[in-house]
């Protein structure tokens, strides 16, 4: 099996919309009159869902006539976001079928199927003519891409000239521990977590000039005390959560990320790279 054959794997649950369905049953929302936003909570799959989304796209200066490369889209959460809140169009890509099938049919659910386009395909190998796109972006993907410099070089010829490239990842900041499983992955092989100086190298190497860099380990370390007190109060997780995607070993996941980042060995970044005009 290659690797992304084991990523993909990772993420495969084989029940997500019958899953999501469930939990939108429980909010009394419907195919037939949910929102973008009733999606966000089980669709933003990285640290801080979408207020983490916004803190980064909003760096970007987007404009409804750009069109905007989502890599690792996942579910297209926010794929469909940067649609609802910027006016743009979106493609994304996503190694894993069951996520661009079940993002393909959110789309649909909330009317943005012709403002969004979802494919199967690999950051490291993308499918499109160049340039194409004014700018990218890129959510809690980097961790499963081992080949850094590949998906830099290959951002960077999809880009148009002046677009920019916007990475949120967790990174490697120590030598504390990192026990698996983690909500990216659960067999070593995945795990492709680096340090920020790879991202900085890799950038570089592409062309890119690094504008922008910003350490969120305070801001996680506040979204997972705001969701830990959230299910104290409700006695559990909620209806709809990125939970319902990382399957029964969800606690564990998140233990092993806070244990971690607690010791000081992990912490999500923010990198934006600009291509020169």
């Amino acid at each position: 099996m290659s690797n992304d054959d084991i990523v993909a794997s990772h993420y495969s649950g084989g029940s997500l919309l019958e899953v999501i369905q469930d939990g939108l049953a429980k909010l009394n929302k419907t195919p037939a009159d949910v929102s973008t936003e009733d999606l966000g909570p089980v669709d933003e799959f990285h640290t801080g869902g979408r207020a983490a989304t916004k803190a980064l796209l909003d760096q970007l200066s987007l404009a409804p006539s750009d069109h905007v490369l989502d890599v690792g889209c996942g579910l297209g959460g926010s794929s469909r976001y940067t649609v609802t809140e910027y006016g743009c169009r979106v493609t994304g890509i996503d190694l894993t079928p069951e996520f661009i099938e079940a993002g393909r049919t959110l789309n649909q659910w909330v009317g943005l199927d012709q403002q969004i386009q979802l494919d199967v395909a690999s950051a490291t190998e993308l499918p499109f003519a160049t340039p194409t796109f004014n700018h990218a972006f890129m959510l809690h993907v980097g961790m499963n891409i081992a080949d850094k410099s590949a998906l830099m070089a290959n951002v960077f010829s999809a880009l148009e000239p002046g677009g920019s490239f916007a990475v949120y990842d967790m990174m490697r900041t120590g030598d504390a521990e990192l026990e698996l499983p983690v909500p990216w992955a659960s067999d070593p092989a995945a795990n492709a977590i680096a340090a920020p100086e790879i991202y900085r190298e890799a950038f570089s190497a592409a062309g890119f000039d690094l504008v922008a860099e910003r350490n969120r380990k305070d801001f996680a370390e506040e979204f997972f005390a705001k969701v830990k007190a959230q299910n104290a109060d409700r006695g559990g997780p909620p209806a709809l959560g990125i939970h319902l995607l990382m399957g029964p070993e969800a606690p564990v996941k998140v233990k092993n990320i806070l244990q971690c980042m607690s010791a000081g060995g992990i912490a999500p970044f923010e990198m934006i790279g600009r291509k020169p005009i």
